[in-house]
């Protein structure tokens, strides 16, 4: 959908979401028909009156967020646990490989009340624009 913006015509597409973030320029990881499935939902989640300027970086960490957490599943069954396709996992603090054991504490990272936004780094920054997008009133 093409909007009109302070007399500039803005679109989100693939192209530039893939642009400005490379990291999901793989097709066959991050698959055009996910991208194309949450840039629509985004767009039916997100009040474009609301979020003004910062609708398309909006949207684009909505879709960044929703594409990590379906290649982490794709990966998972992939690798042959379909099984647990589906599976609500939670952020990682601690990992013991042989002897060597690591703990983080994502406490200082993660958002109260973010819920599985919480999951990405993109999901994050989205809920922090939640949060200033969200301030104020109103007015009708």
């Amino acid at each position: 959908t093409q909007r009109t913006r302070k007399g500039e015509i803005t679109m989100i597409n693939e192209s530039d979401f893939r642009q400005a973030f490379p990291v999901f320029a793989d097709k066959d990881i991050y698959p055009t028909a996910q991208f194309n499935f949450w840039l629509n939902f985004s767009k039916k989640m997100m009040n474009e009156s609301r979020w003004v300027d910062l609708y398309d970086e909006g949207q684009m960490l909505f879709v960044a967020h929703y594409l990590v957490l379906y290649a982490r599943e794709a990966e998972a069954t992939s690798n042959g646990d379909s099984a647990n396709a589906g599976q609500v996992q939670g952020v990682e603090t601690s990992k013991t490989i042989d002897k060597v054991s690591v703990s983080l504490d994502v406490s200082k990272i993660t958002l109260d009340d973010a819920g599985h936004w919480n999951m990405t780094t993109y999901g994050i920054q989205f809920y922090q624009l939640i949060r200033m997008v969200g301030m104020g009133g109103v007015q009708l």
